[in-house]
């Protein structure tokens, strides 16, 4: 129970410090011009009150990464406590606070075109791709998973084709419409059921007299039951536990929430603390997840019979430790998480593929014509083995926080800021998803020996420092000799 407190104590103590200090360091101002002011267009530039921008933030982010990957990655021991903490603190709030400023000081600007403004025209046009495909990912997930979950707690002819059905109705029609209808007006009831899912269980943790056996006393050793050669802490523990700690896909939301934010200096407690938030609803379920079984060990043997599937597990803490009333509306809560998140990760690309082409989306025509194929290419890969489509979104995922992280300490750098706060977590970050590809089997990986895919992993990580400090070097000079001329 201690360890799960000081892990509570100093996520919340995270926001206050180190989120003040990268504030301080991007200089947010009041000042600062607003897209939601100076391109209001009534569907997806428009002022819209801070908490519901913030719930609206907090909602698409969270899905169900920081539960159903909390469960997943407290699997491989204590190292995942460690992990959901320092992540979310100087990793994940970090990338979601910069990339949500710099998009607002781009006036709304989507995420390709930000990494290209700082990466390049090449890097955007493959941008521009990845992330409307793993935006695609995410809705095609994000329909078959709550669509499971809905027809386990209804009657047997709301089966899961009915769900599908219902649920992809509803992202399209949330695609298409302006952002303060559909989405505005749901998501403060989606919102108090994901929150007090995470109160009430919280809230057991603390009172109802369970323990959380963490157990440092063995250090930060692998407790992944069964196989640990096939799944080693490094680096497919930082892959499980993405939205938790950091996730790539969080990037495409915060441009669409920073069109609708009314003043800059909302941005850290819109966007970093909405990352802190989801790094709470995470260490929670972790913490839930070993009290209920009792042991890593215990875990993995409910996991396995269970075909590793986290939402039976879900499903029992929430009916036992809430009871009946209280785990429906808590499920309804798990339930609400990945709806709200398809549904934004499809507008998403729409906004993407506008600004691609430069489509004006004011017209229900036009944005008809770009969400068509969108939803065409969700549809399809809906009919793709859910295990194969979760493991290409989860290292896509982190592959775009890379590039997102590299934008913004190109940013940084240029504006004379202290660029190391994101510096090390995209370097770490590079490594990481490089390892992962080579080290993981078929069908998403190349299944490299662990030794040579990190040590692969680590040269990429150095050759991209020696890239971005020879850019840094170059710019210097220019920047020298443009003022001395």
């Amino acid at each position: 129970m201690t360890s799960f407190l000081i892990a509570l104590a100093l996520l919340v103590g995270g926001y206050f410090i180190y989120g003040t200090l990268v504030d301080r360091i991007i200089g947010t101002k009041a000042s600062t011009p607003m897209p939601a002011n100076t391109r209001n267009d009534g569907i997806d530039f428009i002022p819209m009150a801070p908490w519901r921008v913030f719930l609206i933030q907090f909602l698409n982010i969270a899905g169900l990464g920081p539960i159903f990957g909390a469960i997943m990655g407290i699997m491989f021991g204590p190292a995942a406590f460690l992990w959901i903490v320092l992540g979310t603190i100087f990793a994940g709030a970090v990338h979601d606070f910069l990339s949500g400023v710099i998009s607002i000081r781009m006036g709304g600007a989507s995420l390709p075109e930000i990494v290209g403004k700082e990466l390049g025209n090449g890097i955007k046009q493959v941008m521009r791709g990845f992330s409307v495909i793993l935006l695609i990912l995410v809705g095609a997930v994000f329909v078959l998973t709550p669509a499971d979950l809905l027809s386990a707690m209804t009657p047997s002819w709301l089966d899961r084709t009915v769900w599908i059905a219902i649920i992809f109705g509803y992202y399209m029609l949330a695609t298409l419409l302006p952002i303060d209808k559909l989405i505005g007006n749901l998501y403060p009831v989606f919102g108090f059921a994901l929150l007090f899912m995470a109160v009430g269980l919280l809230r057991y943790l603390l009172f109802g007299g369970v323990d959380i056996p963490v157990d440092f006393s063995e250090g930060l050793a692998n407790r992944f039951a069964g196989d640990t050669d096939s799944h080693p802490v490094f680096p497919m523990m930082f892959v499980s536990i993405a939205c938790g700690a950091i996730s790539g896909f969080h990037a495409t939301q915060s441009p669409m929430m920073a069109r609708c934010l009314t003043n800059e200096k909302l941005a850290r407690p819109i966007f970093y603390g909405a990352m802190v938030t989801e790094g709470i609803v995470a260490l929670i379920w972790a913490a839930a997840a070993i009290a209920f079984t009792g042991s890593y060990e215990q875990l993995g043997e409910y996991m396995a019979a269970h075909g590793n599937s986290a939402g039976a597990l879900v499903n029992e803490i929430s009916i036992t430790w809430l009871g009946t009333a209280g785990g429906i509306l808590a499920l309804l809560g798990v339930v609400a998480a990945p709806v709200s998140t398809g549904d934004t990760a499809l507008r998403s690309a729409r906004l993407i593929v506008a600004d691609f082409l430069d489509i004006s989306q004011k017209s229900i025509a036009k944005r008809l014509a770009v969400c068509l194929p969108i939803f065409a290419a969700t549809f399809v890969i809906m009919f793709i083995d859910f295990n194969v489509l979760w493991r290409y979104f989860a290292w896509s995922n982190q592959t775009l926080a890379v590039f997102t992280l590299w934008a913004v300490t190109v940013y940084l750098a240029r504006h004379r800021k202290a660029y190391i706060v994101s510096l090390c977590p995209a370097l770490f970050m590079t490594a990481v998803s490089i390892s992962y590809l080579l080290f993981a089997r078929n069908p998403e990986g190349f299944g490299l020996p662990l030794s040579i895919a990190v040590g692969c992993g680590i040269i990429v990580a150095t050759v991209f420092l020696f890239l971005f400090m020879r850019w840094k070097k170059r710019f210097a000079s220019l920047q020298h000799q443009t003022h001395y001329d």
